[in-house]
């Protein structure tokens, strides 16, 4: 499970923003969410990351998105987020499944044509670029197969976080291995750095805009 921190920094929102969209009646609200805790599951963050891509360079208004989440779920597709491909054609929001795509906004239940974008790759967002899903650094992998996703050093099961809070305490990247003998001393480094980029993660949500 993603902190609402790691979780804006993998899907490319603020934490602003994914406050504001949880909000009711919510725009994407997560898998696990309580009065005190709030956090995001791996599809959650695949789900994240159509919004963001929709409301790219204020292309798309909030508003026809949650319009167009809704026309999903009365269309009967009421399966998680994550496993619906949503992109804009034109001045509508569609679905694509398989060959056909299917109006959600506009005219509802249509089917049309639309292009495809691969929710998993590196994409321009609002406030910079969204850094690739599965590899956001070389180094950095996420898989769902291991530990639900999180972020983990290439090759191992070792968290990002463990070996960036080392590194935090002083600890040379070639001496990484003194605790963790499967990450290296390049490894370690990229730890640091997508760390590091999570970090912005907190600044952004308080300045951004949310919408």
């Amino acid at each position: 499970m993603y902190s609402t921190v790691l979780a804006a920094a993998l899907s490319g929102a603020t934490v602003g923003q994914l406050k504001h969209w949880r909000r009711r009646p919510p725009v994407f609200a997560p898998e696990y969410q309580t009065p005190h805790k709030v956090l995001y599951s791996y599809r959650d963050v695949v789900a994240l990351r159509s919004i963001v891509y929709l409301r790219e360079k204020d292309t798309t208004s909030l508003q026809s998105i949650r319009k167009s989440i809704r026309n999903l779920r009365a269309l009967g597709n009421i399966d998680h987020l994550s496993e619906y491909k949503l992109v804009r054609s034109g001045d509508t929001i569609v679905m694509v499944d398989g060959d056909e795509a299917i109006d959600l906004l506009r005219k509802p239940g249509n089917h049309m044509l639309a292009g495809m974008w691969d929710v998993f790759g590196e994409f321009e967002g609002r406030v910079g670029p969204v850094l690739p899903f599965l590899r956001p650094v070389p180094g950095v992998v996420l898989d769902p197969e291991v530990r639900s996703g999180f972020p983990i050093i290439e090759g191992t099961r070792v968290g990002y976080d463990q070996v960036a809070d080392l590194m935090a305490d002083d600890v040379p990247a070639n001496e990484i291995a003194r605790f963790f003998p499967s990450v290296t001393a390049e490894a370690a480094r990229a730890a640091q750095r997508f760390a590091e980029y999570v970090s912005t993660y907190s600044n952004r949500g308080q300045t951004d805009r949310v919408a």
